[in-house]
């Protein structure tokens, strides 16, 4: 052991419930920079399950912890023992000791890192069965879900927005006073009552270059899918199947964590893996999306054409949905040497309409100039406003349409003979649907071999 224990650069000691109690100054200063404290709830994700993972397992791990101090990227060998480990008893609530035997600190390619942020937070996004937005303080803004077991909770707090959203959850493990910092909320579990499934929060901090200086956006993620028989049952019984009400639920979930996992493996976030496997995982990836693109725009489409469709608006900033837009589908972007031109981080245009369906036309935008723009070229996001109404545009170097393209290209299914993976025909269709259902329009400009610009109009906001 004497041998063993020299090999260690850093020590550190959890309890019982999975708290950092001790620590040398290496992993003492890491966690303080992840927003933790000592004696506290063990700041950084991946080594907090790990060291979960050991003590309720009662055995001896050796890992790669990765973390990121919001300056520079740690990577770090890491031994976690169980107290009592090898005694042949269940020590499951004793607490770990950890023995730091490498540390590597390098500061991350700023592109790099915040393409891989960007998506795996897109990621999370399409896995989320809840969205919320918050203020600085963790307070709630507005929330939005369709989950049916999540009702409750989602009325609960609408009922009381301005409230710290975890009023109205447990943390799992947590015995701190809420809110705690949102470093450690971050990938937390979390138990909803009413749920039978288990949750995962993340919170994803807006503003620069303070993170969380205008909010926060609260994603729920779920362990697996969930639907009631029954009432399906009785649905259909009423009305016949319904594709987005029926199927929906079922294949979402499913497909977007093949998605989620294929993608971790291509952009080698599990590990190192050779080319051959990351172009195998790229491929599930695409034909994952383009599988689940074609399920949202079923369940769009029927929603959209539901008699009382109606949006629900609120207060928004265009220029910083254009912004989200354009940080979605940068790597996407980047993969055909396609530039995306996005308004400047200091432009505001206040407009009132439904934020996420604002997000939502403006990906299908700009996801289709990308899909139709020649490699080199540059995707021109505008912003403009009359008084009455605000507009963002996406402007493409693409082909163009004639006016016969142009007089069709809003129609349900019409994809302009394109064949392949160029969508279901439905997105431009929903777009415009929804544009006219927050009291705006979608409308084209175009000739041929000039590009085209789409332009999205809503009520302009109070500045």
């Amino acid at each position: 052991m004497e041998d063993q224990q020299q090999t260690y650069i850093a020590r550190a000691r959890t309890d019982a419930k999975d708290r950092l109690v001790a620590a040398d100054d290496l992993l003492a200063s890491l966690q303080r920079r992840c927003g933790g404290e000592i004696p506290g709830v063990i700041a950084i994700p991946e080594l907090r399950e790990q060291v979960r993972k050991a003590r309720r397992t009662n055995l001896r791990l050796g890992r790669t912890i990765h973390a990121f101090d919001g300056s520079d990227r740690i990577k770090s060998w890491m031994e976690i023992v169980p107290s009592g480990e090898g005694e042949g008893t269940d020590h499951g609530g004793a607490g770990c000791s950890i023995g730091i035997v490498t540390w590597q600190a390098s500061a991350p390619p700023v592109e790099r890192d915040d393409d891989a942020a960007a998506r795996r937070d897109a990621i999370d996004d399409a896995l989320a069965e809840l969205h919320a937005r918050l203020d600085p303080d963790q307070k709630l803004l507005t929330v939005h879900t369709e989950a049916e077991d999540l009702q409750p909770l989602a009325r609960r707090m609408s009922e009381n927005l301005g409230q710290v959203w975890t009023d109205f959850v447990r943390i799992d493990g947590s015995q701190h006073a809420q809110p705690l910092h949102w470093r450690l909320l971050d990938q937390a579990r979390v138990v909803i009552d009413g749920s039978p499934r288990n949750w995962t929060a993340r919170l994803i901090p807006l503003g620069a270059p303070n993170p969380g200086s205008q909010g926060f956006e609260l994603y729920l993620i779920a362990n697996r899918a969930w639907v009631t028989r029954t009432e399906r049952r009785d649905r259909r019984a009423d009305d016949g199947a319904s594709i987005g009400r029926d199927l929906t639920p079922i294949l979402r979930q499913p497909i977007a964590r093949i998605v989620a996992n294929a993608e971790t493996i291509r952009s080698r976030m599990a590990g190192p893996l050779g080319d051959e496997y990351s172009d195998y995982a790229r491929d599930i990836v695409n034909a994952g999306q383009h599988l689940l693109s074609l399920v949202d725009d079923l369940t769009d489409l029927e929603v959209v054409e539901s008699d009382g469709f109606r949006a629900t608006p609120d207060p928004i900033d265009l220029a910083d949905v254009a912004q989200r837009a354009a940080g979605i589908l940068a790597v996407r972007a980047q993969e055909k040497r396609i530039s995306i031109s996005a308004p400047p981080k200091d432009v505001r245009q206040p407009a009132t309409a439904e934020f996420r369906r604002v997000l939502q036309v403006l990906l299908n935008l700009v996801g289709n100039a990308i899909r139709y723009s020649p490699e080199g070229s540059t995707i021109t996001i505008g912003l403009d406003s009359d008084g009455r109404k605000a507009s963002v545009s996406v402007t493409d170097e693409g082909p163009g349409l004639d006016a016969e393209a142009q007089r069709i290209v809003f129609n349900k299914f019409e994809r302009l003979g394109r064949s392949g993976s160029g969508g279901s025909g439905l997105g431009l269709y929903i777009s415009k649907r929804l544009a006219q259902a927050m009291g705006g329009d979608l409308t084209i400009r175009s000739k041929p071999g000039e590009g085209a610009t789409f332009t999205l109009t809503v009520p302009a906001g109070n500045d």
